[in-house]
């Protein structure tokens, strides 16, 4: 749940500090006071787009600070994922998460008291809140977003089942585009061909090797400087040890070293750390002989043949005429070739590969088309317990009659768009959802759009998620005047539905009704301060005869008045009889 929320700089909203209960938290104030604020906050603070325009110029940047504690293996899941990116959580198991928005438009985001992208608040957002506001409800009337919703209700095997066809949709499409490619531009795709295969015929002949440039390049240094090289080597094996003649009686290095390891053991007896010494002299001496005996085979390899040096010559320009026209070295001339043969074969256009891909595409075409029936039939299936459950929420919100229906009906093809024995499929399967209401006996089948009030749609919208809540989802629910066009007996059952939900989620509400209001957990009231220079707002926790006045002027618009007191008192009464019941 979300514990604790901080705003400053935002909107009207100067700080102020939100405490929040784990049920239902209810948002109230007179018009322009700045419960928007709140829910803009929420939408900050979990990965939300930034306005700079609702940033206060004083003092010129807006902040909202969030503390959730989570539990089970929600907690476990977000705790992992956080820490993974550096994060840390709190020694109470709360985490902490920030958002700063600059004037100037700048963002940045804070989980666990590290930077962080606003992707990981959004990411976290995703999986402990849900907002759902009238912008939403314009959401769900749309086709598609009634198609995923359905989805969402039909529970994860049908959503694994929907995953594995839009694979196999994927993988039929690629096949099917493939082929009709093949087939409309076999004539460029020929003349590609016989390039690539020119480009390859004469890699072929010419067989680079790996690394063979480099190989090459450093042989001709050798040979064309080997009088040099051998020269030094003969230098340096003679200074090292004996078996080269050399021009006056110096001595050798491995003679000196021998004579100074002798030196030293005569004495070793007098003074034994001379010993060690004498030692390290034999180490050396030791591996002065390897070294001389290396350098004594590499002048026996040393070989200035002018033969292999016009080979090596020839060679090189072979690989330069390659490097010239395909890459810019030969490891990449041999990348060239690779994806040279990788791109023949999708260039073929013979009978034999056309039959093989037109076999893929029916094979691929039958699996996409079985599994398509079968998500019509899980979609069916849902449909009618989510018309079952939303309808029987509708009676519990003052509209007995109604009742919603989820038409699953076969999509329409677009233009030259393939279809599969008859089926238009397509990436979400070969069925277009549609929730219908049917506002009394008698009544036609009609779009929500179209069969409902501006009062009627809010309540049906808040039946509708409900049975969402019900079938899951994040442990916190934000509901932003939904409620909208709604009173008398309605407003009091959307109140009741509410603090039915927060049994098992923490709800947070804006509203402006005092029949929902009264079903509050915790009531907290935005109120505007004018007096100073700048209206600014505030949020306070209001309870026992302060929240009386409140609801009482949401009642009538007068919070002093005895008669409105009384009422709200009685309306508390009622509701905290349903809560208990």
């Amino acid at each position: 749940m979300l514990e604790e929320l901080r705003i400053t700089g935002l909107g009207v909203i100067d700080d102020t500090t939100l405490k929040l209960t784990s049920g239902m938290n209810v948002i109230t104030g007179e018009t322009g006071a700045g419960k928007t604020m709140v829910v803009t906050g929420l939408g900050l603070l979990f990965g939300g787009r930034a306005d700079a325009g609702r940033v206060r110029a004083d003092p010129g940047r807006a902040v909202v600070e969030g503390r959730l504690r989570l539990r089970g293996a929600l907690a476990d899941a977000v705790q992992t994922r956080i820490t993974e990116a550096g994060a840390e959580v709190d020694d109470d198991g709360s985490i902490l998460l920030s958002r700063t928005v600059t004037i100037e438009g700048r963002s940045r985001a804070h989980v666990g008291g590290r930077s962080m992208p606003v992707a990981m608040l959004s990411e976290v957002g995703e999986q402990v809140l849900a907002v759902h506001g009238q912008s939403d409800q314009l959401r769900l009337l749309r086709p598609a977003e009634q198609r995923g919703a359905l989805d969402r209700f039909a529970g994860p095997e049908h959503e694994k089942l929907l995953e594995t066809y839009r694979e196999g949709f994927t993988r039929w499409r690629a096949v099917v585009e493939d082929l009709a490619d093949r087939r409309r531009n076999a004539r460029a795709r020929s003349q590609e061909a016989d390039l690539l295969k020119l480009g390859l015929d004469e890699i072929t002949r010419v067989d680079p090797q790996p690394g063979e440039d480099d190989e090459l390049r450093a042989e001709v240094q050798r040979l064309e400087h080997a009088e040099g090289l051998r020269i030094a080597a003969a230098t340096a094996a003679q200074a090292l040890a004996s078996g080269v003649e050399a021009a006056d009686e110096t001595p050798d290095a491995t003679e000196l070293l021998g004579t100074a390891r002798r030196t030293l053991e005569a004495q070793a007896s007098v003074d034994p750390s001379l010993s060690d010494l004498a030692a390290r002299l034999e180490e050396a001496a030791t591996l002065v002989g390897d070294v001389a005996a290396e350098l004594s085979a590499y002048l026996s390899s040393l070989d200035a043949d002018p033969a292999r040096l016009e080979q090596i010559y020839e060679r090189r320009a072979e690989l330069r005429a390659l490097t010239r026209k395909y890459a810019d070295d030969i490891d990449g001339v041999i990348a060239w070739a690779e994806n040279a043969r990788t791109r023949l074969a999708a260039l073929d256009t013979s009978d034999e590969v056309l039959e093989e891909l037109d076999k893929e595409r029916q094979r691929l075409a039958a699996q996409v088309g079985e599994l398509a029936q079968r998500l019509t039939a899980a979609r069916a299936e849902a449909a009618v317990r989510f018309s079952e459950a939303v309808s029987v929420e509708l009676a519990g919100l003052a509209m007995p009659h109604a009742r919603v229906e989820v038409a699953v009906v076969p999509r329409t093809a677009g233009k030259d768009e393939p279809t599969i024995d008859a089926l238009a499929v397509g990436p979400d399967g070969a069925d277009e959802v549609e929730l219908r209401l049917v506002a009394h006996p008698g009544a036609p089948s009609l779009p929500l759009q179209k069969g409902a009030s501006g009062g009627e749609l809010s309540r049906v919208m808040l039946a509708i998620e409900v049975v969402f809540a019900g079938a899951g989802g994040p442990p916190t629910l934000v509901f932003d005047e939904v409620d909208a066009g709604v009173g008398g007996q309605a407003a009091v059952e959307i109140g009741r539905r509410l603090a039915r939900l927060a049994r098992t989620h923490q709800v947070l509400v804006v509203t402006h009704l005092p029949q929902v209001a009264a079903f509050a957990d915790r009531h907290l009231v935005v109120a505007k301060d004018t007096g100073g220079a700048i209206t600014t707002s505030g949020v306070r926790i209001v309870e026992e005869t302060e929240r009386a006045r409140e609801l009482a002027r949401m009642l009538a618009g007068l919070p002093d008045s005895d008669l409105g007191i009384a009422h709200a008192e009685e309306l508390l009464a009622v509701a905290g009889r349903e809560k208990r019941g």
